[in-house]
C-alpha cells in the first residue's frame, strides 16, 4: 500500500523528521552586477557608434579591430569593431562588478530603474534624429 505525500509528511513530523527544504537565498549583488554590465555594454556601443560616425580615423581603427577576429568583418564595416569593444566592455565590467557586488544585498528595484535608464540613454543616442544631430549630419 502506498501513502500520499501528505500522509508521508504527517508520519515524518510525528517522528521529528524535517520535511521541508528551501534553497538558500543568494545575494542580489550578482544580479545587479549583471544588469549594470549589460547597461555599460549598451552605453559603450552607443558611444563608439557615435565616435566612429564622427571620425573616419577612429572608424578605420575600430573596423581594423573587428577584422582581427570576426569572420566577414570586411562586409559590415566598423560595426564589427563596435561589437568587439562592446563585448570587451561587457565582459570586463561584469567581472569587476561581480567581484565587487557578489556578497552584497542590494535593492533590485532601484538598480533595475538604473538599468532601464541606461537602456533609454543608449537607445536615444543611436536613434536616427539624435544620432544624426550628434554626428553632424
Amino acid at each position: 500500500m502506498t501513502t500520499g505525500l501528505a500522509e508521508s509528511r504527517m508520519v515524518a513530523a510525528a517522528v521529528g523528521v524535517e520535511t521541508s527544504w528551501e534553497p538558500p537565498m543568494r545575494p542580489t549583488g550578482e544580479a545587479v552586477a549583471a544588469l549594470l554590465a549589460a547597461g555599460i555594454a549598451m552605453l559603450t556601443l552607443a558611444f563608439v557608434h557615435q565616435v566612429t560616425a564622427a571620425s573616419e580615423a577612429v572608424g578605420a581603427w575600430v573596423h581594423a579591430l573587428g577584422t582581427l577576429w570576426m569572420p566577414g568583418a570586411q562586409g559590415i564595416g566598423p560595426y564589427s569593431g563596435e561589437e568587439t569593444l562592446t563585448l570587451v566592455a561587457w565582459l570586463v565590467s561584469w567581472a569587476i562588478l561581480h567581484v565587487l557586488l557578489r556578497t552584497r544585498e542590494l535593492p533590485l528595484s532601484r538598480w533595475l530603474v538604473v538599468f532601464l535608464l541606461m537602456v533609454a540613454v543608449a537607445t536615444t543616442f543611436i536613434w536616427p534624429p539624435v544620432f544624426q544631430h550628434l554626428a553632424g549630419h
